[in-house]
This record gives C-alpha cells, structure tokens and sequence, in this order.
C-alpha cells in the first residue's frame, strides 16, 4: 500500500516536471536491496541517461560581420583645389570656372589656418548670394527630407538614424537654427573634407 501511494505522489510530479521527473520518481520507488542487479543497473542506466538529456547545450550560430562608421571609406583628404570646386558645386549647384578656382585656391595656399581659410571661404560664398538652398519654412515643414538632401548633397551619403534623430531634435528645439547654419556647419565636418 505505501508503494501505491509513493507511485501517486511520483506520478503526479511527473506530470508537472515531465520526463526528468518519472526516472526520478521511478529510482526514489525502487529499493536496490530487493531488485537483482541487472534491474538495477537498468534503472540507474535510464536515471543517468534522462539527467544527462534533460540539460541540453544551446548552441548559436554567429556570423562575422564588420561594423564600419559610415564614413570609412572616406580616407584621401581632398585638395585644396577639389575642396574649393565641391564646395561651390554643393552651394550653388553649378561648377565654378578655372579661373575663379584658381584664384580661390591661391587664396587658401596663401593662409596657413585650413579651418580659418575654410570659414572665411564659406562664408564669402554664402554672402555673395546665388547660393541654392530652401527657406526656413520649407527646412522646418519637411525637416526629414532637408536631412536626407543635406546628406546627399554634402557627404554623399543617407544620414544614421542616429544622426537624423539628432539633428531633427536639434532643429526642433533651436528656433534661431537656419539652413544656412546647417550648410556652414556640414560644409566644415571633418567627414566633408575628406573623399
């Protein structure tokens, strides 16, 4: 009778716990002193062969892959002369004649400060008028598709999520923020000075 009730005990936990638990409830049930040895041995067999299986070894596949910036692959510094002509192809969407680059690129050799001389460049561009970029109202109506265009323009390249997320944050809660601003600063990014 008390074997009875040890097997409902067992049977019921095994119901619970599955298949661990029956050999379990099977090798607590079983007395070794009265069951010959080969029974024995069965029942310690099976008892180590479902702890053994109950653990199961999780094994993940891992492909390689290289996670670059996305400006990698921008490595040679561009001229002062290719600095000057991009320049003024992103500004005002037109290439500018040979003798004007050449005299833009006399005046840049002539000054030491590249940052200087490169502020000093976009800023004269940008006064003299001509240069092609949307108004205020249109960069804050449409501020994703500024972004994409900037990029496009600029770096030749879609903006990160990252950095759409921040410059429309940026945009959004800087009211005195124009796209002149925004122009000026890409135009002075260190990725923009590289190609």
């Amino acid at each position: 009778m008390t074997n009875n009730k040890q097997l409902t005990v067992h049977s019921q936990r095994s119901i619970v716990h599955g298949q661990c638990s029956i050999v379990y409830g099977l090798w607590t049930m079983v007395n070794p002193r009265h069951l010959n040895h080969s029974v024995f041995r069965l029942v310690l067999f099976l008892f180590t062969l479902s702890a053994i299986g109950c653990e199961k070894e999780k094994l993940y596949d891992v492909n390689e892959q290289t996670i670059l910036p996305p400006n990698a692959n921008k490595t040679k510094l561009k001229s002062d002369q290719q600095y000057i002509a991009i320049l003024y192809a992103n500004l005002f969407q037109t290439a500018l004649s040979s003798d004007n680059l050449f005299e833009a690129s006399e005046c840049v050799q002539s000054i030491g400060d590249k940052d200087l001389v490169h502020e000093v460049l976009i800023s004269n561009y940008m006064n003299t008028g001509g240069v092609i970029l949307p108004t205020n109202a249109e960069m804050r109506a449409d501020i994703d598709g500024f972004l994409t265009e900037t990029y496009n323009r600029f770096l030749v390249r879609n903006p990160t999520e990252a950095e759409r997320q921040y410059f429309k944050n940026y945009i959004n809660t800087h009211p005195n923020v124009k796209p002149e601003l925004v122009y000026f600063s890409f135009a002075l990014s260190d990725e923009y000075q590289y190609y």
